[in-house]
């Protein structure tokens, strides 16, 4: 069973629980096949929606607050917004770790279109979970670092319908979006 550790433990200026943020982390780790301890740190005092990873062994997760946040209730926790944001970063974790994802640059290192496309590429798993989604978010975040273009609207879907890409087919799509 995941273990999964939240801090702070209490909120003071959002409405967020730690026991639920834990659950829901729990319930995305173990869909995602994963059963060890995860740590998340959550930035309450920042609205923004930055998340990185910290550590890919222990497994140890970065959050803003708004990363967390429901979008139609502020300063309230929105289960579904965690699953995406909490399952990209995981699956990106699994990525690492499954052999196919050996030559990819350290996250620090991604360019923008590199990091947009392994996103959709991750969401697009998620979605398939029944864990994540946010399709048209992901299209036009995608077009604004692909170009809006017939060639990326292609690469787009390939990436969202694939299941188990390789960092060197994920460049390649990307890439095929410069050239046009």
């Amino acid at each position: 069973m995941t273990q999964v550790s939240v801090t702070p433990e209490s909120f003071d200026m959002v409405f967020y629980d730690a026991a639920v943020i834990g659950e829901v982390v729990a319930e995305v780790a173990e869909r995602l096949g994963l059963e060890e301890t995860i740590n998340l740190e959550i930035d309450e005092g920042s609205p923004l929606g930055r998340s990185k990873i910290i550590s890919y062994d222990p497994i140890e997760l970065w959050v803003d607050g708004g990363a967390l946040e429901n979008t139609k209730r502020p300063r309230q926790f929105g289960t579904g917004r965690a699953r995406d944001t909490l399952g990209r970063l995981l699956l990106r974790i699994l990525d690492r770790r499954s052999g196919r994802f050996d030559e990819t640059p350290a996250d620090d290192d991604l360019d923008l279109m590199q990091f947009v496309a392994w996103d959709v590429h991750c969401v697009g798993r998620l979605n398939r979970l029944g864990i994540g989604g946010q399709r048209q978010r992901r299209l036009y975040q995608f077009r604004n670092r692909h170009g809006f273009t017939d060639v990326a609207d292609a690469a787009f879907e390939q990436l969202w319908d694939s299941s188990e890409l390789s960092w060197t087919e994920i460049e390649r799509i990307s890439e095929a979006c410069r050239a046009s």
